[in-house]
Formats: C-alpha cells, sequence, structure tokens
C-alpha cells in the first residue's frame, strides 16, 4: 500500500507542476513579446528622428550653390549675331542673343506643361506646340497659357567664350535685366 500512496503523491506532484510550468511558459512568452514590442518601438523612433533630422539639414551648402556644374562651351561670342537664336537640343536650352548684345540661355520647356518649344525665325518668338504658349527672345511671356517667363541657365564669357551651366536652371517669374550675360 505504501508504494501505491507514493505514486499517487508522484502523481499529484507530477500533475500540480504541470500547470506551473505553463505558467512559467506564459510569463516568459509574455515577457519575451514585451521586450520585443518596446525594442520595436524604440527602433521606429529612432528611425523618425533620423528621417526628420535628414529632412531638416539636407539642404545645399551654400558654398557649393554658384559653382559650375555642368558647363558646355557654345562657341566664341562673335559667332553670335545679335537678335538671333541657336538651338542646343542637347543641351536643353537655347542660346538668344539679344538686340543690344548680351545673352541667355532658355530652358526648351514651356513653363505651362513642359513641352518642347521652338523657336520661329521669321516671327523672333518662341512657340509652345501643345496649347500655342508663345514667348519672346528673353523668354517673357507674349501669349497665356504659360503662367511664366522660360527658365534660363547662367552664363560664363571666359577669354571671349560662351559657355553655359546647364546643371543649374533658374525659375523666374518675369525678365529682369540682370538675368542676361554680357561681355
Amino acid at each position: 500500500m505504501k508504494s501505491k500512496q507514493k505514486n499517487k503523491k508522484v502523481r499529484s506532484k507530477q500533475t500540480d507542476d504541470k500547470p506551473a510550468i505553463k505558467e512559467n511558459n506564459l510569463e516568459s512568452r509574455r515577457l519575451f513579446l514585451q521586450k520585443l514590442w518596446k525594442g520595436l518601438g524604440v527602433l521606429v523612433s529612432l528611425e523618425f528622428v533620423a528621417v526628420i533630422f535628414g529632412f531638416l539639414f539636407s539642404g545645399k551648402s551654400s558654398e557649393n550653390e554658384f559653382k559650375p556644374k555642368q558647363l558646355i562651351e557654345a562657341g566664341n561670342v562673335d559667332s553670335f549675331n545679335p537678335g538671333t537664336v541657336t538651338p542646343f537640343r542637347g543641351g536643353r536650352f537655347y542660346l538668344a542673343r539679344l538686340a543690344d548684345g548680351g545673352f541667355m540661355a532658355l530652358s526648351i520647356r514651356c513653363t505651362h506643361l513642359g513641352c518642347s518649344i521652338n523657336w520661329e525665325d521669321d516671327k523672333k518668338r518662341f512657340v509652345c506646340p501643345c496649347h500655342a504658349s508663345a514667348f519672346l527672345i528673353n523668354g517673357e511671356v507674349q501669349n497665356p497659357p504659360a503662367p511664366k517667363a522660360l527658365d534660363y541657365y547662367p552664363i560664363i564669357i571666359e577669354s571671349g567664350k560662351v559657355k553655359v551651366d546647364v546643371g543649374i536652371r533658374l525659375e523666374r517669374n518675369r525678365f529682369n535685366k540682370d538675368q542676361v550675360a554680357y561681355l
């Protein structure tokens, strides 16, 4: 009889221990999941802070602002007559020599919807084939729906050569005499 009682005690201890093991397992799973969620929360917070800092401090430094990036040599100053426009399709611009001798490098993209404009030499104006916007030789809007003047590129004149920086496209609302490059 004693052996049967011992077996019963052993069995009862085993059955009593099983729920305790399950509770410990359950608690350890909970603890693991809590730590996992906290870790993921910290990771997401760090990523969010990194994105915010990247956005706030991603601006270009002011010292690189006016340095030439992609210079295209258009030619000698003397090879462009006043009042003429020369297309540079590969460079994405028209080089206009104004009547007063100044130079402007105008974007070939219309400011309305971005269509490629064409120069009409007989009418001395740029025309957009998409919506009939027209621009004067200096890029000023002559006929809407274009909302503003053509964008332009900075020009550098060195040693009698005209160079256009196609790496910097400058937007503008209207024509201004300061946008013209003179010899």
